[in-house]
């Protein structure tokens, strides 16, 4: 029974997930027990508040049964072994009958949905020297395609099949594919639903990790783990390392469970969360070379001005960079100018092999966060191709020569490049920011 307040409790949230994507990944055997009505009419509350939800079910447990009417051992059921022929149509048919269930159940909450072909496929050929034959990866997810029905008020149900671009069909992992439409779609929740409460340590579940802690408890535990909480747990940092700030593993048997998940503190699953700025960090002597590399590109490209070598040794504690394996792959400055009571963005590029992954967007909003712990009272940067870009994304309005300090609208003036002057006043309330110790849901 939600009392109010636990409707209080929803309520806070809902600004922060109107219009924002969740993926909810149902395994097979969730959609099968008795609780699987009540997750349909948590889905229909989140529609209410205008959270947009897509839908991944799994079918492991329905082609298992499916094989033992036919008397067939099945090759495989999860979509990560071996998919004979034999095998393939029985995983058809059961994914096609768990569709059919889910869109019933959506049907019977005054929901839409639709079964879209949005997954293109190929296989996943010969690994460690075996076909694994009708077994296959996602290639490609046609975003447009769940954008139109999501932007329709029509909830996509996927099932963990993909079909290449001649037609052939192939056995997908739901949970892979949940991890791929997510970092697609720019999702900001992947919520598994499984057999299993959370990922479980030594004192039960263990209720949030970050991504690198993750990483390292998968790493060191992973013998003891049952299989479930193995390929949760992996696809959780895939999603993590992808961009999806928020995972949720939790038990689908639940009542309530989905909504107690995502819209309190405490939860009742693992919570595997990636830190805003967990990437980011000043940089360092030993990065010199690395940050002139990135800024070299951005002046080859006319999207930087010109800087030396020796200009950066100089001013390098000014930086900050974005790592990726250890490895700077982005950077920007902030040049503090404390006289005007004013800091200068500046610097900031990505390399394009990790363009549109969002690390652009962070560093701006590292920068700013920066510059309010300084007490700047306002942030300007100079741009020439991405003043669209800085207005929309970053909150930046359209300033003038004139709102420069006195040093910078000199050398502002000695370049010739005409650059475009935005500022951004600071005085107002920031948004909030990630806090590590107890993350939002």
């Amino acid at each position: 029974m939600l009392r109010l307040t636990d409707l209080r409790e929803i309520l806070r949230y809902v600004p922060r997930f109107r219009d924002r994507v969740f993926v909810i990944a149902v395994d097979g055997a969730i959609v099968e027990d008795d609780n699987f009505p009540n997750i349909l009419l948590d889905i229909a509350l989140l529609r209410s508040l205008s959270v947009r939800v897509v839908l991944v079910h799994g079918a492991a447990a329905q082609i298992r049964r499916f094989a033992e009417a036919a008397r067939l051992t099945p090759s495989d059921v999860d979509g990560t072994g071996i998919t004979d022929a034999a095998t393939l149509q029985i995983a058809i048919t059961a994914a096609n009958r768990v569709t059919h269930e889910i869109l019933e159940g959506l049907s019977a909450n005054d929901l839409r949905g639709a079964c879209p072909n949005a997954l293109v496929a190929h296989p996943a050929g010969i690994l460690k020297g075996v076909d694994h034959q009708f077994t296959g990866r996602v290639e490609r997810v046609d975003a447009f395609l769940l954008q139109t029905l999501l932007e329709r008020d029509i909830i996509p149900v996927i099932p963990p099949l993909g079909v290449d671009g001649v037609g052939h069909t192939y056995r997908l992992n739901s949970d892979a594919v949940a991890v791929e439409i997510a970092r697609t779609l720019g999702a900001v929740k992947l919520v598994y639903l499984t057999t299993e409460g959370g990922i479980r340590g030594p004192r039960g579940v263990i209720r949030q990790l970050t991504v690198q802690e993750a990483e390292i408890y998968l790493k060191s535990h992973q013998a003891e783990l049952p299989a479930v909480q193995v390929t949760k747990l992996m696809h959780a940092i895939r999603a993590g390392q992808g961009g999806v700030e928020r995972v949720h593993i939790i038990d689908g048997r639940e009542q309530e469970g989905l909504l107690g998940e995502v819209f309190s503190n405490e939860g009742i699953g693992t919570l595997v969360y990636a830190n805003e700025y967990q990437a980011i960090r000043p940089a360092l002597k030993k990065d010199i070379r690395a940050v002139y590399n990135l800024i070299q590109r951005g002046i080859r490209s006319d999207e930087l001005v010109k800087r030396t070598r020796s200009d950066l040794e100089k001013r390098i504690a000014d930086y900050f960079v974005f790592e990726v394996d250890r490895y700077p792959v982005a950077c920007v400055a902030l040049h503090p100018y404390p006289e005007a009571n004013m800091a200068e963005l500046a610097s900031i590029y990505v390399d394009p092999r990790y363009e549109n992954q969002g690390i652009g967007g962070r560093l701006i909003a590292y920068a700013e966060s920066q510059a309010r712990a300084r007490g700047f009272g306002t942030l300007f940067c100079l741009s020439t191709q991405a003043v669209n870009y800085f207005i929309h994304k970053g909150g930046f309005q359209i300033g003038s020569p004139d709102d420069l300090p006195t040093a910078r609208r000199e050398a502002y003036t000695r370049s010739g490049r005409r650059s475009r002057v935005l500022v951004k006043p600071l005085s107002e309330t920031p948004k909030p920011e990630p806090e590590p110790a107890l993350p939002p849901p």
